[in-house]
């Protein structure tokens, strides 16, 4: 069974950075791709970045395109949200997933991933 636990979140202010990492137990890190989702207060979780499960590929929303960067090391068990520029706009709960050999752009789609943790919260004020 896939445990996901992330940390790293935070209240920081507007242009600051923050760094999200999420860890991955039970299972072998390698072969699954990981994606990370935020959800704000009343909305829809939302994508915001994925890599696949061989770190080949890598896809951003539009919102965070150039100012998020997600990394993984596969000897961590560990998938990184590097975030940099933070808007207040950001602000919401992080969700890690992850989905064995994920690939391709189904990465994008919150239903494609079948683990998730519990989250972390991240808020920016202006």
């Amino acid at each position: 069974q896939v445990q996901l636990v992330e940390s790293g979140g935070g209240l920081v202010q507007a242009g600051d950075s923050l760094r999200l990492s999420c860890v991955l137990s039970g299972r072998t890190f390698s072969i699954y791709a990981m994606g990370w989702f935020r959800q704000a207060h009343g909305k829809e979780r939302e994508f915001v970045a994925a890599t696949s499960w061989t770190g080949g590929v890598t896809y951003y929303a539009d919102s965070v395109k150039g100012r998020f960067t997600i990394s993984r090391d596969n000897a961590k068990n560990t998938v990184y949200l590097q975030m940099n520029s933070l808007k207040p706009e950001d602000t919401a709960v992080y969700y890690c997933a992850a989905e064995r050999f994920g690939d391709g752009s189904s990465l994008v789609n919150l239903a494609y991933f079948s683990s998730w943790g519990q989250g972390t919260q991240v808020t920016v004020s202006s």
